[in-house]
């Protein structure tokens, strides 16, 4: 059964690929330029996007300005929609592997 929900989970990554990798594009630059605004080193920003995007927020790196808080809950936001196609695409291939184990 292990084996039928990797080999469907990888069929369904690959097929959501780009929009995966969109995904990440636009996190990224979008916490490249609240880097920017705030001044932070590139390393603070990469960090800040991605505790941000996986919803943890720590509190360590907070930004000041109105317009880098806009663009941190549209990080925020992504990184739900990131999550949740990946939750998807988890159960798809669960789903998947229990129907052919049961045929």
């Amino acid at each position: 059964m292990r084996r039928l929900f990797f080999s469907s989970l990888f069929q369904n990554v690959r097929i959501l690929w780009p929009i995966f990798s969109w995904i990440l594009v636009i996190m990224t630059g979008l916490g490249v330029v609240i880097g920017r605004i705030e001044g932070w080193r590139m390393g603070e920003a990469l960090y800040f996007t991605f505790v941000t995007g996986l919803t943890i927020g720590y509190g360590d790196l907070v930004p000041k300005h109105a317009i880098a808080r806009i663009l941190a809950l549209l990080i925020g936001l992504s990184g739900i929609v990131l999550t949740g196609l990946i939750v998807a695409v988890s159960v798809h291939a669960l789903g998947a592997a229990v129907r052919d184990q049961a045929e």
